[in-house]
Parts: structure tokens; C-alpha cells; sequence
């Protein structure tokens, strides 16, 4: 790749496509060539970004494949499951290097895709090509990729919860996750349970035991090494705020494992990623994370011997556009760091 890096953000007005180029139109080695739409061809970004308002003349487009592959060098997937995979597998048998933030590529198993997301995989001669995007587990391999599938946003908070208790092969039998998330997880198109007047006055959960995100994660904790985790059952909560999700994660863990055994495996595990920050001396919170692209973890090992987890991070961010742009680092041989990414947020 040359110095300067060309992209294409395909599905730009959403806000996954929106936090992409909120991080790529500050970075001066990196040239957006194409933010596509197809509802909204020919308008300004920041009419529909308004945060980017008079930072750019972008405007959304319809390319082509052919101008696609021959303009860029990353192309980026910020659509919907199912529309991804079809759109994206001509451009990776063509050779390009992309990103997905879809769920499209984040399962090997074909008939777990059917089970989690209700269709028969597009194609399924990819998934085995395909890397998950978790730098803080795969970052030589995501180094190497063609193809990064980043991973969902709860999926990355029981992701980081899960995975240092994994490698070391403490974990036994079912995980139990309960984890809350602000609106904008569901995406920029109004829905009945993301419309803010309904949700700003109460918590409730949804997809109780049937959330997609599940079967990533058990994927993750065995590639780790944790083969003795059976299962994950996992209850997602609508939260009455925007941004940020909190999960908690209890899980039963092999005999004789103290406190101090956990806080060790998670600062050692966690030791060389930027993002994530092991805490001790308080609990995780959504707002030291908002806005961001790092988590905040603590783990201990309660009086009935279980492994009692908390993280918190930002839903768009490091669970969505950010670590996608994290991985998008690692592909194009970037500091982990750049593009933006460590920027501290704001507190309070």
C-alpha cells in the first residue's frame, strides 16, 4: 500500500458509516474516495452527518463495483446482515481488502449463521476466509487479512469480559450475561423499540436468549482456549440513553482461583492493548468510555467461587466503527493507535 490510503464506506449514512468518517476525514494519510448511498446519492455528508458539517465537500455516491475496486484500496461494510455478504463477496473475490461490520462473516459454522440470523448464508465458501476482527485476540492474524469480519458491539463487551478467564482455561459451564445498551445500537433507522420518547423512561429487555451475538462470542472464548465454556445465556437491556453499553458476566471458574489469580490473567492478557484498561480501584462506567474507542474492564472472583465481570464501552465506537478503523490499522501496517483513535473523550 502506498502512503496515502484509499477508502470506500459503503452504507455511509448510518451511524456506523458516520462514525467511519468521523475518524478518517481528521487522518491526512487517508483519502475517502466514495461514502455510498443509494436513497441519498449527491447529497452532502454533513447534511446527514451534521457533526461534519464544513469539514468536507464529500458527497454520498453510487459507484459501481468496477469503480469500487479500481479507486480503493479498503473497502469498508456498513450494512445491513444479509445485504452485506452480497454486496461485498464479488468485491473480495476481486481481490479488494475489506472490512465488514455486518455479522455476515463472523461465524464458521454455516448452520449456526441460519440458526442466529434466520437465512441460508450467501456465501459460505468465505466464512472459513474470513478473520474476526478482535485485535486484542487475532492481531497478527487481522495483520494478514483480505477479509475482517469486526465483531457486534455486546459481542465485543462479553468479548473482553470473557476472553483473558478463557485463555487461561478457567472458565466452566455457562456464562450468565446481562448487558444494557443505549439506543443508537439499533441503528439511525426509527423503530418502535428505539424510538427515544418510549425508551427514555423505563429499561427493558429484548431478544432475551436469542440475541445474534451469542454464538460469536462462545466462538471466541474456544479459540481462546476456553474450551470448557458450554454456553453463554444472555439478556440484552434498552437503556434510556444514546450512547455506551454496561454488561455483567458471571461465570463458574476452576477451583482455587482467587481474586488475585483473575486481576493478574486480565492485566497480563491485556498488558499490550491500547483499548483496554483494567481497573481496580473503581467499577467501569458509560461515561468514561463515550465517545471513545476504549473499554473498561474489572474482574474478581466472588465468595461462592464465580467469576464476577464488569466492562463498559461505547456501542458506535469500540464496539462498531472504531475498532473496525483499529483493525483497518493492523491490515494497512498503521500504529493501532492512529486515525484518531486515542482521543480520551470527555469527562464528565
Amino acid at each position: 500500500m502506498t502512503n496515502m490510503t484509499r477508502i470506500a464506506i459503503l452504507g455511509a449514512t448510518g451511524y456506523g458509516g458516520g462514525e467511519l468518517l468521523r475518524f478518517f476525514l481528521r487522518t491526512p494519510d487517508v483519502e475517502i474516495v466514495h461514502a455510498t448511498s443509494r436513497g441519498r446519492a449527491g447529497v452532502s455528508v454533513g447534511k446527514v452527518h451534521c457533526n461534519l458539517e464544513g469539514l468536507t465537500d464529500l458527497t454520498f455516491s453510487d459507484p459501481s463495483r468496477e469503480q469500487l475496486l479500481e479507486s480503493t484500496d479498503v473497502i469498508f461494510g456498513a450494512l445491513p446482515h444479509g445485504a452485506s455478504a452480497e454486496n461485498l463477496a464479488p468485491l473480495v473475490d476481486a481481490g479488494a481488502t475489506v472490512i465488514d461490520l455486518s455479522g455476515d462473516f463472523r461465524l464458521r459454522d454455516i448452520e449456526q449463521y441460519k440458526k442466529w440470523y434466520g437465512r441460508e448464508h450467501p456465501r459460505p465458501d468465505l466464512l472459513e476466509t474470513a478473520v474476526y476482527g478482535c485485535p486484542e485476540l487475532n492481531r497478527d492474524r487481522i495483520a494478514g487479512a483480505r477479509l475482517v469480519a469486526s465483531p457486534g458491539c455486546f459481542a465485543t463487551a462479553i468479548n473482553i469480559a470473557l476472553l483473558p478467564a478463557a485463555k487461561r482455561g478457567l472458565l466452566k459451564g455457562t456464562a450468565e450475561v446481562l448487558a444494557i445498551t443505549g439506543s443508537s445500537g439499533s441503528g439511525a433507522e426509527a423503530k418502535p423499540g428505539t424510538h427515544h420518547p418510549t425508551r427514555a423512561q423505563t429499561v427493558r429487555p429484548y431478544k432475551v436468549l436469542s440475541h445474534q451475538h451469542v454464538p460469536e462470542c462462545v466462538q471466541l472464548c474456544h479459540d481462546a482456549g476456553g474450551a470448557d465454556l458450554g454456553a453463554i445465556s444472555f439478556t440484552p437491556l434498552s437503556g434510556p440513553y444514546v450512547r455506551g453499553i454496561l454488561a455483567v458476566a458471571t461465570v463458574d471458574v476452576i477451583g482455587g482461583v482467587n481474586t488475585v489469580d483473575v486481576e493478574t490473567a486480565y492485566s497480563e492478557f491485556y498488558a499490550n492493548a491500547p483499548f483496554v484498561k483494567v481497573l481496580s480501584g473503581r467499577e467501569p462506567e458509560v461515561a468514561g468510555v463515550a465517545g471513545t474507542n476504549y473499554a473498561e474492564v474489572r474482574a474478581r472472583v466472588t465468595p461462592e467461587g464465580r467469576l464476577h465481570v464488569i466492562c463498559a464501552l461505547d456501542n458506535l465506537v469500540k464496539g462498531g466503527a472504531g475498532q473496525a478503523v483499529q483493525c483497518f490499522n493492523l491490515v494497512t501496517g498503521r500504529a493501532e493507535t492512529a486515525c484518531g483513535l486515542d482521543w480520551p473523550g470527555m469527562w464528565p
